[in-house]
């Protein structure tokens, strides 16, 4: 059987910010395929890198070298368009901080990305509110974030990240301002949404009731990955983000 070609590929990849004396290297020669399906941890201290890896795998950032490719679109060949594109239609993000727009309603937040796939606006809204009914807030569609708590505030951007029906979900953290209970409910929708929808995960995160659950879970620091067993990650806290 033919091996599936990898949702992510890339080869060393470099990244750093600032210059002269200020320049600081936060990539170096950073190489990683992930395949169709995984549910794939990435930890590490603050600093490791970790977050600008993701930034780069989504296009919102750019490598000074290397090479990237996502769902088969060498990234760093591609426009801003296209990758603008491929982002939209293909990558769903989820942040920490849930990025919400204080002014909208939940499904206006959940539509956003409509408004650069020129979505029809009743289309818009059937898709966001399905969006919506997949994260248990079908009711919420009207209600403002600052009517919300927290988890529900992640449960609306994880439903904006899915109003594109992507293949492949980025997240950042997405559990760091949950509570355990609130967290481990984020957490058993991303393994469903793995297992039933055979969406492609990648999150970057420091808890070990994160990684815990991950397929597999890949450890950096210092803009490397480094060699760590399963029994090592798991035996201990990998430190604050």
């Amino acid at each position: 059987m033919t091996e599936a070609a990898p949702v992510i590929r890339l080869r060393d990849v470099t990244k750093s910010y600032g210059t002269g004396t200020g320049k600081t290297q936060v990539l170096r020669g950073v190489s990683l395929d992930v395949i169709p399906g995984e549910l794939l941890a990435l930890v590490g201290q603050s600093g490791s890198g970790k977050s600008t890896l993701l930034n780069i795998i989504g296009g919102l950032d750019m490598p000074d070298e290397g090479e990237v490719e996502v769902l088969g679109i060498d990234t760093l060949k591609a426009g801003d368009t296209k990758r603008a594109k491929l982002r939209n239609r293909s990558i769903g993000f989820v942040f920490q901080a849930f990025n919400l727009l204080d002014h909208l309603t939940c499904l206006g937040n959940v539509t956003i990305p409509a408004a650069f796939a020129h979505h029809h606006k009743k289309e818009a809204d059937e898709r966001g509110r399905e969006a919506l009914r997949r994260v248990g807030l079908a009711d919420f569609a009207h209600r403002r974030p600052g009517e919300l708590s927290g988890g529900q505030k992640q449960r609306v951007a994880i439903a904006r990240a899915l109003f594109g029906q992507p293949t492949l979900l980025l997240c950042d953290e997405p559990t760091g301002n949950l509570d355990s209970e609130t967290g481990k409910g984020v957490i058993e929708f991303f393994q469903e949404l793995n297992a039933k929808d055979g969406v492609t995960l990648v999150i970057v995160t420091h808890e070990k009731r994160v990684s815990s659950v991950a397929k597999r879970v890949i450890a950096m620091k210092d803009g490397q990955i480094v060699e760590t067993s399963d029994e090592e990650l798991h035996a201990k806290e990998v430190g604050p983000a």
